[in-house]
Formats: structure tokens, sequence, C-alpha cells
């Protein structure tokens, strides 16, 4: 008899166990988000992690060592290419490459980096002082120089890539380099001179091409920060190729230096995520933001902008599409849901 009343006891202490795990799990803050979110209606958009992630893990040589992160993706030939920024050892950011046949797996990866970006020209007043690679000194995933966070379009026979050229806190340029689409397909990675888009002195980073010509030009999103909160900042540029910042430059608001407003479900805006896409309704743009109260976690936004006038904002979604809680998004740079490419399916 006592034996069975232990028995009873266990497995009452057991069950009370499960329950508190549960509710536990029920009652945790992300799920809590979804639950209202769902239940209230508030949701637009809900995008879902591949069981696939991470697609890219660090490599074995040094130039991928550290860390590889945020690759920007295009859809050509029936496969989906990627250009990533890869850490080394020594702290410099480089460009490599991987390619899939579905978006998910990516069975094709060169070992070796595909772009090199030479130290850019620092302009007069600008200190040049050594480096080491340091996750504390420089947040941005570590690195302290080369080219970071690519962002990619095809165009008229040729893909582009706009990138941040960093050397330093002190020298943030957006820039971009060129390939022909021919070229990049037999991975004979022939790019153009790299041609810097921001103007020398000031710090920008995170520009991206649309991914067509509009009104037969090309289209340069480079902030987010219009002057009103359905506003956002775009270039139109005849030949990029020559344009010149010091010469043809114009003023692109810096999301550091942007006052804070609130908009949907964020109080602060920092950037786009990858090139917008084009739907019926609108051109698509993810961006990353973030709520009152977790300015350390950068979730991520949608919203779509006019097709005649993408200076408009139509709408935005009214919660985060996806929010940084998988453990790989911890870790290293804390708190960060990146989102640089999209393709017919979207991949995060």
């Amino acid at each position: 008899m006592s034996i069975i009343l232990v028995a009873n006891i266990v497995a009452l202490l057991f069950s009370f166990f499960v329950v508190g795990c549960i509710l536990g799990a029920l009652f945790s803050r992300p799920i809590r988000e979804v639950l209202v979110e769902v239940l209230t209606g508030r949701r637009d958009l809900l995008l879902a992690r591949t069981v696939c992630n991470p697609i890219l893990k660090p490599g074995e040589t040094p130039w991928t060592a550290e860390a590889v992160l945020n690759p920007a993706a295009v859809v050509l030939g029936g496969r989906t290419h990627l250009v990533y920024r890869a850490i080394g050892m020594d702290g410099v950011s480089r460009l490599g490459y991987a390619s899939s046949g579905n978006g998910m797996v990516f069975d094709d990866r060169i070992p070796y980096p595909v772009y090199i970006a030479q130290r850019p020209e620092r302009a007069p007043g600008f200190p040049t002082r050594g480096h080491q690679y340091s996750p504390v000194m420089y947040p941005s995933g570590g690195s302290w120089g080369g080219c970071e966070d690519p962002r990619m379009v095809a165009i008229d026979g040729r893909v582009y890539v706009t990138y941040n050229a960093f050397d330093g806190w002190d020298y943030i340029r957006a820039a971009f380099i060129s390939i022909a689409t021919d070229d990049f397909l037999a991975k004979q990675w022939r790019w153009n001179t790299p041609k810097l888009l921001s103007p020398t002195g000031e710090r920008h980073k995170n520009w991206m091409l649309f991914p067509e010509k509009i009104q037969g030009r090309f289209a340069l999103l480079h902030s987010l920060h219009g002057e009103e909160s359905d506003q956002v900042c775009i270039q139109y540029i005849d030949d990029i190729d020559t344009f010149d910042p010091d010469i043809d430059g114009f003023h692109s608001p810096y999301f550091d230096a942007s006052p804070a407003h609130r908009a949907a479900w964020h109080t602060q805006v920092r950037s786009a995520g990858p090139p917008p896409i084009r739907t019926e309704r609108g051109w698509l743009v993810f961006y990353h933001a973030m709520s009152e109260g977790e300015h350390h976690r950068y979730k991520l936004g949608a919203m779509l902008l006019d097709l005649a006038d993408p200076t408009k904002v139509l709408h935005r979604a009214t919660a985060p599409v996806l929010s940084p809680d998988a453990p790989y998004e911890n870790h290293g740079k804390p708190g960060i849901v990146g989102s640089f490419f999209v393709s017919r399916k979207i991949h995060h």
C-alpha cells in the first residue's frame, strides 16, 4: 500500500512539473507575443525559420574562421547564389560564395574569397591605426575592416553588389562592385573597380539598389528616415558607374543621428535588409528596427512602398515578422535578426 502511495505522489509531482514547464513556455515572452498577435489579428505577416538553419557555418579556412553572416542573394539560372560576409582570424571581412538548388541547402561553396576589398583611401585628417579582431571593440561582428554586409541585384546583364566599406568607426562608407552576369555564373570573378557611393567624411552604411531600374534610372535606397514616418529616401542615378558622391552627392539621414519616432510596433528604425521585392501591391521591404524597452534586440519589420513612387510607405506590418529568439541569433552579435536576402521564397 505504501509503495502505491509513493508512486502516486511521484506521479502527481511529475505532473505538476510537466504542467509548470508547459505554462512556463506558454507564458514566455516570445510565445506570449505570438499568441497575442495571432488571437488579436495584429500580425500581417509571419515568417518561419527553415529547419536547415543555420544554412552557412564558419569554415576551417583562416578567412572564414571567426564568422559567416549577412549574405546577399540573387536567383539566376535556376539556383540561389549567395555572396556572404566572412570574418577571418585577422579581423578582416571578405566576401565568399555559395549556391543552392532549393534556396536552403547550399551544396556549392567556394573555398576561397571571391572579393577582397583593398584598404580604402582615407580622407585627410583620418588617422591610420593598428587593428585586431575584437567583438568588444567592433560589435558589428568583431571585424575592424574590409567589405561588410553585401546586398545584390541583377540588372541589364550585370550583377551589382553594394556593401559597407569599413576601416574603423571613423570610416564607414557605402560602396559597390559589379560583374557581368555571364562571368558571375561561370565563377570568373572579374569585378569592376570598386566605387564609393557615399561622400567623403561622412558615415553611411546599408545602402542598396532596387532590382530593376525605375523610369530608366538606378534607384538607390539609402535611408529609411524620410522627413515623415511614411517616407523613405531614394536617390535616382542615371549612370552609376560614373557617379561621384563628392560631386553628384545628396543628403542621406544616418540612422544613428536620426530622431526616434513611433511607427507601427517600433520606436527606432535602423536600415533595410535585402533589396526591395516587387509585388502586385507594392515594393516589399524588410527592415531592422527596435521596439520600446528592447533597443538591444533588432527585430524584423515589413513594409510596402508605392510602385510608382517608392519613397511613399503604403503600409507597415503591425508587429515584427521575426524576432531574435534562436540560439544562433544571440551568439557573437546578440539579439539580431538579420534579413539580407530573399528570393521567390523568403529565407532567413
